[in-house]
């Protein structure tokens, strides 16, 4: 959003300096992003007088001419149309930049003859694009300051252009006047009112306009327009489209230039028709689909079905709210024209102008909340400006709908702003504030003007009295605490178990990634997602349309792309949430490590070896200790098809599944471009229990000064046994006496077969005995060991081993 100074100050009545207002303005939450003074590019530049100008003798548009300068009588070449004796013109010394032509300035020679400097046209100082001739000013003084002269005579062009940055949330200053409002508000000025005061109809307007029934309800809730008739469309005055110019528009005619005059002034932008070529009434309504408008930026849009659509009795006209079209728009022929002002709901622009790639400057306004209230009043004052530089005759008003129904209130609480901003701010300052901002307030409840559709309750009153009296008076203070006792904490139990996994992978070597909860279509259905519930329905990239089932595809996608630039060992851990549907609560916090490649590098002693699905389960158990899991769990199968079906496992209290580990599936390796081994696991914290007993205090640490006793075993068992069959078996033996039980040896293949019969294995556990009270006897050792036979031949079907 850029604007002049002078055209600030026309609703702002100030003194203040560009300074004083940019940093106000930045202040204020309108960020400028920059101030450009068009004197400064001017200033090397005075003024001097043409003594004489004769024909060039080898040359028949070139002129010598003998100009009198500061320093005295200069030789200057020229080929522009009007250099004669007489004429008072701007001079451009040989080492001076002229911007318009990106060109310094030396002593030449133009066919033969030297020449000392130039006599400068308006577009080569970027004045305006006229450059048929070279500048002639009416007055002045030869050595005079060009600058100065503008500043005397036409100050608009020397006038310094404020480029402010508008976030979302302000449509109001995407008009002059709603920036004019909130300095105003700040201090720096007053705002000068605005005089509205409505054109009186001439005629009935013969141009009918209607609103199909099924948008005003949600797409144009108001449509209204005059014939102004008897105009004359030349170019607009000097001001006007000097302003045009400093903001980087382009001056096209007096009637396009009144338009964009009120899309920057007023922030109320408005479209005219050529009414002698629009046949019947206009229409609005939605598109069915097929339509075709050439434009008024030369380019034909093919139209999608619901998209709003102005259209007379026997074509499309205009897009409404964003783009005129080219056969209805006005040229220096038009005589008769239709002044067009109406209200459209910012989200079916947004859509329309997005899904056909068109930027201007209406859709830039009517998508983020143009004031409704002012449909009218903006009318009436494009009316009076039109009717003033333009001539003719107004008719009445043709309209079509209502203004919609903006009013709401809230209630206005002094104290808040202390709450939540930290500012003591006396309530009747906040009551002024407010007034001047264009509140209404009544007794303690406060609505909020048309033009701000970002107010939509109590902590944005706070804001806004907070911004206008600054925030840079904000004063750090300690906060309050509790004299006595132990505060309470302020983490969650999930949000420290969250803590403490997040720990843990990283004192176990991983690396934490942070990725999208959004992926493609393809990597979701692999893993189980996909479904319609889960698409959003604005990607941002056609690589994130559904949000994640998983945590492993972003994993999986960074391992690739790290294995790409040449990184094959990777160990990468992510924590957060995965997605079963689009509405809430229909998510779980998940905790994914990824083991990818060897486990560790290349040395002398062979250590190096492919990661397996026995490191995955050892990472996952150390994380389990950390959140406080049980330390006996079940081991199951039951796991998604993403994980390999042969070398994986679920760990499980009952039907709870706490996680999942082992290798994943070849075909998820293949489809998401990893190159294996890879191994993972998966921690679903929220369904870890946590502990009955809530202490702060970890419990008291119980160690035995017994002496523990180990025995071995070795059982014979069928090869499809699993080794954790006869571990638990073992471990039920005696639990108050067994402290562990562990796999230390498997005997397996042909010469286990050949030694003990086809289809057999041998499993060696060793089993730790601690007792508690007295060393145990070695009859008492002998029970436990007759305990521990029976119960793992009895689970296994199998028998100690000879």
């Amino acid at each position: 959003m850029k604007l002049t100074l002078s055209w600030l100050r026309d609703h702002l009545d100030t003194t203040a300096s560009v300074d004083e207002i940019t940093y106000a303005l930045t202040d204020l939450g309108l960020e400028v992003e920059a101030v450009t003074n068009p004197a400064a590019k001017l200033a090397p530049f005075t003024l001097a007088k043409v003594q004489s100008a004769i024909q060039h003798p080898d040359a028949d548009k070139l002129r010598v001419c003998m100009v009198e300068t500061d320093e005295g009588l200069k030789q200057i070449v020229c080929g522009a149309p009007n250099a004669r004796a007489g004429i008072t013109v701007v001079l451009c010394k040989p080492g001076d930049y002229v911007p318009g032509i990106d060109v310094t300035l030396g002593i030449g020679k133009i066919r033969g003859v030297e020449s000392h400097g130039m006599m400068a046209s308006e577009r080569e100082l970027e004045l305006s694009d006229e450059h048929t001739g070279i500048i002639e000013l009416p007055s002045g003084h030869i050595g005079q300051k060009f600058t100065d002269w503008l500043a005397e005579n036409r100050p608009e062009t020397i006038d310094p252009v404020i480029d402010i940055k508008i976030t979302p949330n302000r449509p109001d200053a995407l008009g002059i006047r709603g920036i004019a409002r909130d300095l105003a508000a700040r201090g720096l000025g007053l705002l000068k009112p605005l005089e509205i005061e409505p054109v009186p109809g001439g005629f009935p307007c013969p141009i009918s306009v209607t609103i199909d029934p099924a948008l005003k309800a949600k797409g144009c809730p108001l449509f209204a327009g005059r014939l102004i008739r008897g105009v004359s469309n030349g170019p607009s005055p000097q001001w006007l489209q000097q302003r045009l110019l400093a903001i980087g528009l382009r001056p096209i005619s007096a009637l396009v230039d009144i338009t964009n005059f009120f899309t920057y002034d007023l922030n109320r932008p408005l479209h005219v028709f050529d009414a002698a070529k629009v046949k019947g009434g206009l229409h609005i309504a939605p598109a069915k689909g097929g339509e075709e408008l050439l434009a008024l930026d030369g380019k034909a849009y093919t139209l999608r079905p619901g998209m709003m659509l102005i259209s007379d009795g026997e074509q499309p006209e205009s897009l409404a709210g964003i783009m005129g079209g080219e056969h209805s728009g006005c040229t220096e022929a038009t005589r008769d024209v239709f002044l067009e002002s109406a209200y459209w709901d910012p989200i079916t622009i947004a859509a329309t102008g997005r899904a056909l790639k068109i930027s201007s400057d209406a859709r830039y306004r009517f998508e983020r909340g143009v004031d409704p209230a002012f449909t009218l009043p903006g009318l009436e004052l494009a009316t009076q400006m039109v009717l003033e530089l333009c001539g003719g005759e107004a008719s009445d008003i043709a309209m079509d709908g209502a203004v919609p129904d903006t009013r709401r209130a809230y209630k206005l609480d002094p104290a808040r702003v202390q709450s939540l901003v930290g500012m003591e701010i006396p309530e009747a300052t906040q009551r002024a504030t407010l007034e001047a901002l264009g509140f209404v307030i009544e007794g303690n409840m406060v609505t909020p003007p048309s033009w701000r559709p970002d107010v939509l309750g109590e902590a944005d009153l706070v804001e806004e009295v907070a911004r206008i009296a600054s925030l840079t008076q904000l004063k750090g203070r300690p906060l309050a605490r509790e004299t006595t006792g132990v505060p309470k904490p302020i983490l969650t139990p999930m949000q420290m178990r969250e803590k403490a996994v997040r720990r843990m992978l990283a004192a176990l070597g991983y690396n934490e990634c942070v990725s999208y909860s959004f992926i493609d279509a393809a990597s979701a259905r692999l893993f189980g997602g996909g479904q319609e519930a889960c698409r959003i329905e604005n990607p941002i990239s056609s690589e994130m349309t559904h949000l994640r089932p998983d945590l492993l595809p972003g994993l999986l996608a960074a391992a690739a792309r790290n294995q790409a630039r040449g990184f094959a060992d990777l160990a990468l851990f992510e924590v957060g949430p995965a997605f079963s549907g689009g509405e809430p609560g229909e998510q779980q916090l998940q905790a994914t490590a990824l083991l990818v490649g060897a486990s560790a590098p290349r040395d002398a002693f062979g250590s190096r070896r492919p990661v397996d699905l026995y490191d995955a389960k050892a990472d996952a158990e150390a994380v389990l200790a950390a959140v406080g899991a049980p330390t006996r769990m079940q081991i199951t199968r039951k796991l998604p098809v993403w994980w390999h079906p042969g070398r994986s496992g679920a760990m499980a209290l009952g039907p709870n599944t706490l996680c999942a580990f082992g290798e994943v599936h070849p075909r998820v390796l293949r489809d998401m471009g990893v190159k294996g081994p890879a191994v993972a696991f998966t921690l679903y914290a929220e369904k870890v229990p946590f502990p009955k007993l809530k202490t702060p205090t970890r419990p008291a640490l119980e160690l035995s000064d017994l002496q523990a006793v180990e025995r071995d075993f070795a059982f014979v068992v069928d090869a499809r046994v699993e080794a954790l069959v006869a571990v638990n078996a073992a471990a039920g033996a005696d639990k108050g006496l067994i402290e562990s039980v562990r796999v230390f040896d498997q005997f397996t293949g042909d010469k286990a077969e050949a030694q003990m019969g086809a289809g057999k294995k041998s499993i060696a556990l060793s089993v730790r005995l601690q007792p508690r009270d007295k060393t145990l006897t070695e009859a008492e050792i002998e029970a436990v060991s007759a305990r521990i036979i029976e119960k793992v031949t009895k689970a296994t079907g199998g028998a100690l081993r000879s």
